[in-house]
């Protein structure tokens, strides 16, 4: 089941019970929450060695942020009990995305190479808002971050795990 739940994709994080009535608070992990969560949708959880669906009866935003309540939850302590999971969904229920948009975990693990073919390192996250996001890559004497901007990304190819930057002058010592 493990290789079910590895080749999903996150969408969410439950943060807490919310009310009575088996009604989860979601931190939301997808540009797309209005679409991501409604009435009918599934998302998965793991606990433990389980992976198991939970199909979406009721939805509402509250501070930008979902308020679920699922079919298979119907107490407080059920929904108490989904505290901290990740909800999850199979990448081919992803929104299609724009021309030069990525999904994060699709750029996590590209090869970060300069236009002049220099070796940076790897992407292990990619931090900030759409507008505002930033590849953090490991090298073998720390993490640099880099702005996610054409300015700078060149090329970015998920598919062939690889992103050619131009950065500034500076930029990859700056965090070092």
């Amino acid at each position: 089941m493990h290789r079910a739940w590895d080749e999903m994709v996150a969408v969410g994080r439950v943060a807490r019970a919310h009310g009575n009535r088996g009604a989860v608070v979601v931190n939301p992990e997808t540009d797309f929450p209005a679409t991501r969560f409604r009435e009918g949708r599934v998302v998965h959880v793991r606990r433990g060695e389980v992976v198991a669906p939970l199909t979406i009866a009721t939805v509402r935003f509250q501070d930008g942020r979902p308020i679920v309540g699922f079919r298979e939850v119907a107490t407080m302590t059920d929904a108490e009990a989904l505290a901290g999971l990740e909800l999850r969904v199979p990448e081919v229920e992803l929104e299609t995305l724009p021309e030069h948009a990525y999904y994060r975990h699709a750029l996590v693990g590209c090869r970060v190479l300069t236009s002049s073919g220099v070796l940076v390192g790897a992407v292990v996250a990619v931090e900030g808002e759409r507008d505002g996001s930033r590849l953090v890559i490991g090298t073998p004497t720390g993490e640099v971050l880099v702005p996610l901007a054409e300015e700078i990304c060149r090329r970015v190819d998920p598919e062939a795990g690889e992103i050619v930057i131009e950065p500034p002058e500076g930029l990859l010592d700056l965090n070092r």
